[in-house]
């Protein structure tokens, strides 16, 4: 286990959770209510700004729950966090895309979203002639 810088916006709120003994991603809160209208993409605040150690990213995702629960997906299938995304104005953002026909309220204090620290490395390019791999034709050859 390692220690994480946070800052609440909003102390009222409780700190990111992890739900159980066994969970990988913890839980964020939204800072405020929030409307998102059908068919339209909007940005919940989760009322935390990360240092995110060095060597690691923070990935985002959505509940399990939410698209069955709220109509909500992210459009982005995940989010991905940086080291350097810290600073005073860079709470964590939750963009999620209302798929339903009615406007979902988000409440000030709700779980939508979950987060997972990832160690990570940066790669160092070396460019070839050409790669030494198996061809299998292409996208979506295994079936």
């Amino acid at each position: 286990m390692f220690c994480v810088p946070i800052h609440r916006l909003d102390q009222t709120l409780p700190l990111p959770l992890y739900s159980s003994k066994g969970a990988v991603a913890f839980d964020l809160y939204a800072r405020e209510e929030t409307i998102i209208e059908p068919q339209e993409i909007g940005l919940v605040p989760g009322n935390i700004i990360v240092e995110i150690p060095e060597g690691y990213a923070l990935f985002l995702a959505p509940r399990s729950s939410l698209p069955r629960k709220k109509a909500l997906i992210f459009p982005h299938s995940i989010g991905i966090v940086d080291q350097d995304f810290c600073g005073p104005e860079d709470e964590i953002m939750m963009q999620v895309y209302n798929i339903g026909k009615d406007p979902v309220t988000i409440e000030r204090g709700e779980r939508i979203a979950q987060g997972v620290f990832v160690k990570m490395e940066r790669a160092q390019w070396k460019e070839v002639a050409q790669v030494n791999a198996a061809t299998r034709g292409g996208f979506g050859s295994t079936g």
